[in-house]
C-alpha cells in the first residue's frame, strides 16, 4: 500500500466515523462516548498524515504509534457502543473491520521501521 492510499483510507475512515457518530442518540451517554470515538476515530488520519512529515525514523516511529493507540481507541469505544446498545453490531461492523486492518497495518509498519532503524545502527 503507497503512502498516498494510506491518507486516503485513513481520511476515508474519519469520515465513517463521524457519520457513525451522528447515528448515535442525542442522549448524555450517545454524546460522550459519540465525543470519544470522533476525536481518536478523526485522529488516525491526521496523525498518519503528520507521521508522513516525521524528520526523522525515530519522530515517523513515534507518531506511528500515535496512529497505534487512536486506532485501538477507536475499536474500544466502538465496542462499548455496540455493547451498550447504543447502535447495532452490522450498523459499526464494517468500520470496527476497518480500524482493525488500519491498525495490524500500523504495527506492521512500526515493526519494519524499527527493524530497519536497528539494521542501520
Amino acid at each position: 500500500m503507497t503512502k498516498e492510499e494510506l491518507l486516503k483510507r485513513t481520511k476515508d475512515f474519519a469520515l465513517r466515523v463521524i457519520k457513525a457518530v451522528q447515528a448515535l442518540p442525542e442522549d448524555r451517554v450517545g454524546d460522550v462516548l459519540g465525543r470519544q470515538l470522533l476525536r481518536c476515530g478523526t485522529s488516525v488520519g491526521a496523525n498518519y498524515r503528520a507521521a508522513c512529515r516525521a524528520k526523522s525514523t525515530a519522530d515517523f516511529i513515534n507518531k506511528l504509534k500515535i496512529v497505534e493507540e487512536e486506532c485501538d481507541e477507536s475499536i474500544y469505544w466502538m465496542e462499548l457502543i455496540v455493547q451498550s446498545g447504543l447502535i447495532r453490531v452490522g450498523r459499526l461492523a464494517k468500520l470496527n473491520a476497518e480500524a482493525n486492518e488500519l491498525l495490524a497495518i500500523t504495527v506492521a509498519a512500526l515493526r519494519t521501521t524499527r527493524a530497519s532503524a536497528n539494521r542501520k545502527s
